[in-house]
């Protein structure tokens, strides 16, 4: 009998190789096991870093993004230079020697803003800098002229409502965080709807202006009218309420071309380094490659997208090949929701099993301090030892909760997911407007951010079991 134990047994072992089977709650190994493992990945760890940070690789991240970016410029969903782009990086992906580059179809929005203009009519002329918001209605030909009505948040908004009707809503709100704000510019024109304005202007979500109108994505809701909307300066939102609390009248005309179009066809762009011994074991590493309309998308997200092709760059020219499949995937569509990244989900979720862990980096590539990670205290304990070779670049601490719009789909449904965690203090500066160029970006700080990402990435896809979920 303990004979046909042992066959079945022995039966099972190929069904399990290279997989976490703390699943049902057995720890795979002695954590001083798994942390003798990750040690015995000082030696590489050390070669990433040099090569990254010290080597022939230094810079690279940073000259090629140069390149892309003065090259292709910015890249909105559904965009003529959107689709250069992928053309761009489908052949730059082959001509570096990485594997199974390919393009993977999905839907996007197309929506372009148009010629678009404000201006203070009264109590002076004064010319409004605006964007409109992604998914705007146009104003009607001959533009819209209107009383504005000031208001500080949502609450103000509803007390006065009956003031609002047929006027243009300045939303004044103040800086809070990225999270807590940007619902202004989400829902402001719903909520102006609702109360009969015949537009809204939102104060841009930035935590510094130098009179710069910050862009983005807006949503419409069924059933309440669709009116045009724009984010203007930090300036001339303190300006308008500064007049409308001593009682001065302000009226602004308005003229917008917005246009939305039907869905487009666009693509992730995917390339690998084939794993030597679970290849249909995947360690994702990714950014998005659209962007704004405005700016170069140099930090949102090109950085975050050519740290994750230095990943592999590096792991390829250190002649190394993890036991998994190291994947990179350049997302399409991020800004409007993560619209092409949705679509890959559900195309590759029936193999969820196998995605051992999906990281993004979208918050930019500044001077990097750790990474944030989601998972279980098992998996935050091995990704604590990985953490711990950074030690030569100072770049060791685990945060609570990565965050990524393209890989939320993901971690979910339990898989571990991480996210670099880097100096955030002028990332709102920046963000979805014209200043968002190559001047922002560092090729030192960029060098850092690659080492990071590479080493956990390898290490993550060369353990000999995945991390627990």
């Amino acid at each position: 009998m303990k004979y046909l134990f042992l066959i079945f047994f022995m039966n099972l072992l190929p069904r399990y190789a290279g997989r976490s089977l703390s699943r049902d709650g057995n720890y795979p190994k002695a954590f001083e096991g798994i942390r003798n493992e990750i040690a015995g990945y000082y030696d590489v760890a050390k070669a990433i870093i040099d090569l990254a940070v010290h080597g022939k690789a230094q810079n690279r991240s940073y000259e090629r993004l140069a390149v892309f970016a003065d090259t292709i410029g910015p890249r909105l969903s559904g965009s003529a230079n959107l689709d250069a782009a992928i053309k761009y990086m489908y052949s730059a992906l082959q001509k570096d020697g990485l594997e199974n580059v390919h393009l993977e179809p999905v839907k996007v929005p197309h929506w372009e803003r148009g010629e678009e203009f404000a201006m203070m009519l009264e109590p002076r002329n004064h010319s409004i800098a605006i964007l409109g918001l992604g998914s705007s209605v146009a104003t009607p030909p001959e533009g819209i002229t209107a009383e504005v009505i000031v208001v500080s948040s949502f609450d103000e908004l509803h007390r006065r409502a009956q003031e609002a009707k047929g006027k243009i809503v300045v939303y004044n709100q103040p800086f809070i965080s990225y999270g807590e704000t940007v619902r202004y510019r989400s829902l402001g024109a719903v909520e102006a709807a609702k109360v009969g304005a015949v537009a809204s202007l939102i104060r841009s979500v930035a935590s510094f202006s130098i009179d710069s109108p910050h862009t983005g994505w807006q949503n419409y809701q069924s059933g309440i009218p669709q009116i045009p909307t724009a984010c203007i300066s930090v300036e001339d939102a303190e300006m308008m309420s500064r007049m409308s609390f001593r009682g001065t009248k302000i009226i602004v005309y308005l003229k917008m071309g917005a246009k939305t179009y039907p869905d487009s066809t666009s693509f992730n762009t995917v390339a690998e380094i084939v794993g030597s011994k679970y290849p249909e074991q995947i360690v994702l590493v990714s950014g998005h490659l659209d962007s704004w309309d405005v700016g170069q998308g140099a930090m949102d997200d090109g950085g975050g997208a050519f740290i994750s092709w230095e990943a592999l760059s590096l792991v390829k020219d250190l002649g190394l090949r993890p036991k998994r499949t190291l994947r990179l995937v350049l997302w399409t569509g991020e800004e409007q929701g993560g619209i092409g990244a949705e679509q890959y989900y559900q195309l590759h979720k029936e193999n969820i099993s196998n995605f051992d862990i999906v990281m993004e980096s979208d918050e930019g590539t500044f001077k990097p301090s750790g990474l944030a990670f989601t998972g279980n205290a098992k998996a935050r304990d091995i990704v604590k030892e990985i953490m711990a070779l950074l030690l030569p670049i100072n770049i060791t601490e685990v945060y609570d909760t990565a965050d990524g719009t393209d890989i939320n789909f993901w971690m979910r449904d339990g898989v571990p997911g991480a996210s670099l965690r880097d100096d955030l203090s002028k990332y709102f500066w920046f963000h979805h407007s014209q200043g968002d160029t190559m001047t922002v970006q560092d090729p030192k700080q960029m060098n850092l951010c690659a080492a990071v990402w590479t080493v956990v990435s390898y290490i993550i896809a060369d353990m000999e079991e995945m991390l627990p979920r």
